[in-house]
């Protein structure tokens, strides 16, 4: 039953595009004709150590491929189909790749020990595959330190794909005995150690009982410790990564080694690689993230019931730790602020200031200010960018009373140095710190205002100046301008800025323009803050808000005329036609709100509303979403006018509900039907069929992701609203799911947070289409129909108020 598949793996790889496609076609007719043999053939395949690497590395992978799937329906199916095999065959499948692990050639192994871990993932907690782990502990005692070092590996994988449930304790406790054995010094192999070190990191959720146990918790935590002492960098590497879980699966348990962990994460950070130095920076950014959601969970008063004391290890090591982190950021990369993804020491030892400031407030002020004085002003560009960096990290967490009066001696240096530094890192570091400055030292809630009529037409000046620097700075000035007039969201009738108003819409017009706006998100920033900036605003510039109109319908109608562009050009123009839809989104909010405003608005209504059925037609994922919320926002500004859009706009709103793939414009969709039953009230009934049809497949579907599911119950509510006792052919489909689906929110008890969450975003969509049905019938001879659904109802009511999580 098997084929001699190996030439057909290899031809898969050819550089010739035709056998390629050739190749590909007949792997896919063998598995549509006879998957057993198929699966069969691969594993064999892969066990076959006189084949070549490469027919065996891609036979496995297909192997995975055929077990598992990203999106989760997908991988249902897989899931059965594997389960509704023939035991034989999976038994023999089995059997290849555990022979597999002894193969010399490591890709081989590696190979296998992801799919016996995938098919466990599946079996085991079916209570199928019992023999495995036995099989499998074993292995490690057999002489080959290859076949130790694969079975680590696999048993690391297996701990990724299983939950802890599912593994008895007993085997919890062999598996956790073995892989700390392998990571023993005692252990020559320097392959076998590191494949144990990595195993137990995915071995860590498993162990709850063992840490619960002083002596074994005590073994686990001096050989991670001693692993970070490994001569091997990738040992240290991995061990360091194990004790960053450790610090967030077991925080409670750390407090007896945190003075040696705090020893040896500072001889890591100043002396090791960058890869050792960067986990050993990210325990302490680790006990952070655990001290302050503690604080914030419990205010900072603990009594006896908060689940997990504070231990305050930030607090207790600030002395020695601030400056351990000072010290990283003056090892500053010379091209970091132009790579999207870059992360070195000095970043994540900014980050980790960063962190720590939260964590302990005002603490942390006077251990760096010294830092930052003695710095500042240096020769040495390093040392200039290292303070303000310094500074900018500290600004969130201390309270304004503390930051105050620094940032308003800073202020003037700042500004001073974004325009005359000569060293880009500095103004970049500048403009970021001064975003900081405004995101938290200014706005209504600050009772010490840091800009003032004195200065803020200096700010105003230096940042549009900013904007015309190098890419990079630019979008940090961008920032900044958009926290700046975040703060004067709540200030009217007049705002500070009102007088720069049109010299800012300007500046950032042309920075849009750019050549290099592609650079840093740079066009990105731009219309962000435009975006800010308007919504911001107050009555006094809604003229010239109404001049951007035409402004930004014009650059839109630039992205729709056809030319032919390559797949690489068809994306950057959709995300150019995105952020313009945004922008009018936000402009036409902005008009809407007041009826001077709205009432010159409207005569450009016919012609936007032809622009986003333009961009509907370019068919573009990303571009939908945006086209789609504006698209809300107009129907909400131009109310029951809106019915005239309907006819030529009905069939994409229909596409837009049957986009499963892409949930978020289908969960948007959904948003916009609520905004058209309000705008248009009863002038919905002719488009609701269609609408209520669509929505109830939506909700039978088991391919949309569930997110979108509580919003469409909440659009029954604004439907039936809309339509008052219109709405009584829908309630034999709609009552039954709302039904359904309460029941299915009543029975989640222990769930992790997760679930709680989207258990009560149900309900409050439950909640929202009963209410929005109850309302609609009111005052209608009809109002008899709801009478038998109203048990359930209060059943359901009834349910929720004895719930704790809510």
């Amino acid at each position: 039953m098997a084929m001699e598949v190996t030439q057909v793996l290899l031809n898969a790889q050819s550089i010739d595009g035709n056998v390629r496609k050739h190749a590909e076609e007949s792997l896919k007719q063998f598995q549509e004709q006879n998957l057993p043999g198929f699966l069969f053939s691969l594993s064999g395949e892969l066990a076959n150590d006189e084949k070549p690497v490469d027919s065996r590395k891609l036979a496995g992978l297909i192997l995975k491929n055929a077990l598992d799937a990203k999106e989760q329906h997908r991988k249902l199916e897989l899931v059965q189909r594997w389960l509704s095999l023939d035991n034989n065959v999976k038994g023999q499948i089995k059997a290849f790749l555990l022979k597999t692990l002894a193969s010399p050639v490591p890709d081989a192994r590696s190979t296998a020990s992801q799919v016996i871990a995938k098919i466990a993932g599946i079996e085991l907690p079916q209570r199928q595959w019992p023999e495995l782990i036995g099989s499998l502990l074993s292995n490690i005692h057999q002489l080959p330190a290859h076949v130790k070092q694969a079975t680590l590996e696999t048993l690391g994988y297996l701990c990724e794909e299983v939950s802890p449930d599912v593994v008895d304790q007993d085997h919890v406790n062999k598996i956790l005995t073995a892989v700390v054995q392998g990571m023993n010094a005692s252990e020559g192999n320097n392959d076998v150690r590191l494949a144990a070190t990595r195993a137990l990191y995915n071995a860590l959720g498993f162990a709850q009982a063992n840490f619960s146990n002083d002596m074994e918790r005590d073994y686990i935590m001096r050989v991670v410790c001693e692993s970070t002492l490994s001569p091997e960098v990738k040992i240290r590497q991995a061990a360091f990564e194990c004790l960053v879980s450790i610090s967030s699966t077991y925080y409670e348990k750390l407090a007896p080694y945190i003075q040696d962990i705090f020893n040896i994460t500072a001889k890591a950070v100043r002396e090791d690689d960058e890869p050792v130095a960067l986990q050993a920076i990210e325990f302490w950014s680790s006990i952070c993230d655990e001290e302050i959601d503690i604080l914030e969970e419990y205010g900072g008063d603990f009594t006896g019931d908060s689940e997990i004391p504070c231990f305050y290890f930030i607090k207790q090591a600030l002395p020695a730790l601030v400056p351990m982190l000072l010290e990283t950021l003056l090892k500053q990369e010379e091209d970091q602020d132009q790579d999207e993804g870059a992360w070195n020491i000095a970043m994540a030892g900014g980050t980790c200031l960063g962190l720590v400031a939260r964590t302990v407030g005002d603490d942390i002020v006077q251990l760096v200010m010294p830092f930052i004085e003695e710095n500042i002003t240096k020769p040495d560009w390093r040392q200039r960018e290292a303070a303000t960096y310094a500074f900018g990290s500290i600004l969130e967490g201390p309270s304004p009373d503390k930051l105050t009066p620094l940032v308003n001696v800073a202020l003037n240096f700042m500004l001073t140095a974004l325009t005359k530094d000569p060293n880009n890192h500095v103004k970049d570091t500048t403009a970021w710190t001064l975003g900081r400055i405004f995101e938290f030292l200014h706005g209504s809630t600050v009772d010490t205002p840091i800009i003032t009529q004195a200065n803020c037409q200096q700010i105003v000046t230096v940042l549009l100046q900013s904007m015309k620097d190098v890419a990079n700075v630019a979008e940090k000035a961008c920032g900044a301008l958009y926290f700046l007039a975040q703060g004067y969201e709540e200030v009217s009738p007049s705002s500070p800025l009102t007088p720069y108003f049109q010299e800012i819409v300007q500046a950032l017009l042309t920075v849009t323009h750019r050549e290099d706006a592609g650079e840093s998100r740079l066009r990105t920033a731009a219309y962000e803050t435009l975006n800010e900036v308007v919504r911001c605003s107050t009555d006094e510039t809604a003229p010239m808000v109404l001049q951007l109109v035409p402004v930004i319908m014009m650059e839109l109608h630039n992205t729709l005329e056809g030319q032919k562009l390559s797949s690489d050009e068809r994306e950057k123009q959709g995300e150019l036609q995105g952020l313009l839809c945004g922008c009018l989104q936000v402009i036409i909010q902005k008009l809407g709100s007041s009826e001077p405003t709205k009432y010159v608005f409207m005569q450009y209504a016919d012609q936007i509303m032809g622009l986003f059925l333009r961009v509907f037609a370019c068919r573009s994922a990303t571009v939908h979403e945006e086209a789609m919320l504006a698209i809300g926002a107009l129907a909400y500004a131009t109310g029951p006018d809106f019915a005239k859009y309907m006819p030529e706009f009905y069939k994409y709103l229909e596409m837009g509900l049957q986009n499963f793939e892409e949930y978020q414009v289908c969960a948007v969709t959904v948003g916009v039907v609520g905004d058209i039953c309000r705008a248009l009230e009863d002038k919905t009934l002719p488009y609701c069929d269609g609408i209520m049809t669509q929505l109830l497949k939506d909700l039978s579907s088991n391919q949309l992701h569930r997110s979108v599911k509580p919003p469409i119950f909440s659009s029954f509510g604004d439907i039936a609203l809309a339509i008052g006792e219109n709405f009584e052919k829908y309630l034999m489909y709609a009552m039954p799911m709302l039904q359904s689906a309460a029941e299915l929110s009543a029975h989640t008890a222990d769930a992790d947070d997760e679930i709680t969450e989207y258990t009560n975003s149900l309900r409050n969509g439950i909640l929202e289409a009963y209410s929005g049905i109850l309302q609609g019938f009111k005052n209608s001879p009809k109002t008899q129909l709801l009478i038998p659904y109203a048990p359930h109802i209060l059943q359901f009511l009834d349910s929720m108020y004895m719930e704790k999580d809510m």
